[in-house]
């Protein structure tokens, strides 16, 4: 059996260096490979060039892939090579390294009792509009989430197939909504939803890009009049954000058939608009430090780059093989924002004029700005036509609310220490926080779901909470502040020796009066130790027993922050302690 052991540990040591020789070569070759698909950034690509570079890309996605999966086959054999050893301890001389996975972190108390309260406060909102809650699985089959993030589809987590359905982790909760109301035929809902979710994306932990990270969505379903819910969902955003504090911040609004009437009337083929699209998408973006998965999250550079409309133009013309005067024709477009008088401008450019799509998207935004502006939100939001969002499903108005000028390390120092000790991670400098919430409409999602392709229009949101979090948590660790992270309202305390029972009896009564108390789980505790306790956790309140006042159907109940004690009756006290907590 010695010899038989032996034997395994040596294949496991052989196929644990095999598995780290292939990721390492993979992080490799991701470090090492070019920009933009490896096009030259000297030359322009002819458009007769461009179906062949695609295909080289498809290639080398097509190789990544292989590669992904070899390596999840020698870490199967790795698995498998371990379970031989069944509940064996590991060797005594074997590393192990304390760690979360990779992309992923712990919260402890108060950053959870931060998280909570923003969560919190968020739903207040959602419940307010008449928002519902909902939950989805966090799989589905794999088939669902397919073909519907483009690009993206290649960051989604499959689940190993076990001689069952094929699955994969949700990616979003839009697409598991989309299914869900397709699948129990529900054509009107409004409804919320705050949950994790997962991408196989290469993380940056103190760059705020996770792998395991919540959305926070609100949506309603159903077939309505024109900008009337689209109109309530920009208000959703306004209202988070001014509730949350975390400073000053304007919302971006277009629209996507203006968007492709626009396009149209530069001269970009019907077949690019999408592609041209996705590149106007990174106009406000050029300069990204990192993108949060989230989709509503971006972190800019705070050093000066080259003119954003320069580097959006480049990929225009040399990469999705647009024509110069076209692109300069957009850049003429794209550059432009303001309110109710840029949509009056607009409709009466000539170029747009002649095209039904801008002239739709148009009169669509300007019902949107006059719903926004009986909502008071005349300064809050801005008719930006850089803006593009870049998933494909959106057919109506897209929004994004945007940070302005508000500047915070995305982690507190303890944050980014802990995240290089447990991910290797490099400590970032600090980073301007750009979007934290977006959203659009999406009227087609749904009916890709039903056997008969029946639509259900859709328009929602998706608050940026990671971003948010990440905000409140640099605020609250370069103020110092320390938040309470429990809701204890009087701690149970003994005078002297042998009172453990009498506590036990009090603990009993103030719990049976819905009243939250907690005692040392010691049967003689110091009673400094007991008021230090109190002090370094703020509850509120103290119960002092000893055995004068017990003798006489008393107790003393003193306020921690005060320190003042005053004697109160036994069958008084549950009252006495709401009565205080009232006044507090």
């Amino acid at each position: 059996m010695s010899d038989s052991r032996e034997q395994v540990l040596e294949q496991i040591k052989l196929q644990g260096d095999l598995v780290r020789q292939l990721k390492a070569a993979k992080e490799s070759k991701e470090k090492t490979a070019p920009s933009g698909g490896g096009r030259s950034n000297t030359a322009p690509v002819p458009a007769q060039q461009q179906q062949q570079q695609e295909q080289h890309e498809k290639q080398q996605q097509q190789q990544q892939h292989e590669q992904l999966q070899q390596i999840d086959e020698e870490v199967a054999k790795l698995l498998a090579l371990k379970a031989k050893l069944g509940g064996d301890a590991a060797p005594a001389n074997q590393k192990f390294t304390l760690k979360t996975p990779k992309g992923t972190r712990d919260y402890g108390p108060q950053q959870m009792t931060l998280r909570q309260g923003v969560l919190d406060k968020i739903v207040q909102v959602f419940k307010r509009h008449g928002g519902e809650a909902i939950d989805t699985p966090v799989f589905e089959l794999k088939e669902v989430l397919t073909g519907k993030y483009g690009e993206d589809s290649k960051l989604i987590y499959d689940l190993k197939d076990q001689g069952g359905e094929i699955l994969s982790m949700r990616y979003d909760l839009t697409v598991p909504l989309a299914r869900y109301l397709a699948m129990n035929k529900i054509s009107s809902i409004k409804r919320y939803h705050i949950a994790k979710v997962y991408r196989r994306d290469n993380p940056a932990m103190t760059k705020g890009r996770y792998r395991e990270f919540y959305q926070c969505d609100f949506d309603i379903a159903g077939t309505y009049d024109p900008m009337l819910a689209d109109a309530e969902c920009v208000k959703i955003v306004a209202e988070i954000l001014d509730t949350l504090d975390i400073g000053d911040y304007v919302i971006k609004l277009n629209h996507r058939q203006l968007l492709d009437g626009m396009f149209e009337a530069c001269g970009v083929p019907a077949e690019n608009f999408r592609a041209i699209c996705s590149a106007v998408d990174k106009l406000d973006k050029v300069g990204l430090r990192s993108f949060d998965l989230s989709e509503s999250c971006y972190l800019y550079y705070e050093t000066p780059f080259q003119s954003p409309w320069a580097e959006v133009r480049k990929e225009m013309v040399e990469e999705k093989g647009l024509d110069e005067a076209a692109a300069d024709r957009i850049g003429e477009y794209v550059r432009l924002s303001g309110g109710a008088d840029l949509v009056e401008q607009l409709l009466a450019d000539e170029k747009l004029k002649a095209v039904p799509n801008a002239v739709k998207g148009l009169e669509g935004m300007r019902l949107l700005l006059k719903y926004c502006s009986i909502f008071g939100l005349d300064k809050r939001v801005s008719f930006d036509l850089s803006l593009a969002r870049g998933l494909d499903y959106y057919t109506g108005v897209i929004y994004e609310g945007v940070l302005k000028g508000e500047s915070a390390a995305v982690a507190s120092p303890a944050k980014a220490k802990a995240s290089q000790q447990s991910n290797g991670e490099q400590a970032s400098e600090p980073a301007t926080v750009g979007s934290v919430a977006g959203g659009g409409r999406y009227d087609n999602l749904v009916g890709m779901f039903d056997p008969r392709n029946k639509a259900v229009p859709c328009v929602g949101v998706s608050i940026g909470v990671e971003r948010i979090f990440s905000v409140l948590e640099a605020r609250a660790a370069s103020s110092g502040l320390k938040l309470r992270t429990s809701d204890v309202e009087a701690y149970v305390a003994s005078a002297h020796k042998g009172l453990h029972e009498q506590r036990l009896k009090v603990l009993n009564q103030l719990w049976d009066a819905g009243i939250k108390a907690e005692h040392s789980y010691k049967l003689n505790p110091k009673l400094l130790v007991q008021l230090q306790h109190c002090e370094e956790h703020q509850i509120p309140l103290v119960v002092v027993l000893g055995d004068a006042e017990l003798a006489q159907g008393l107790v003393k109940l003193r306020e921690v922050t005060t320190r003042q004690e005053t004697n109160v009756k036994l069958e008084e006290l549950p009252a006495e302690i709401r009565r205080r907590l009232q006044l507090a």
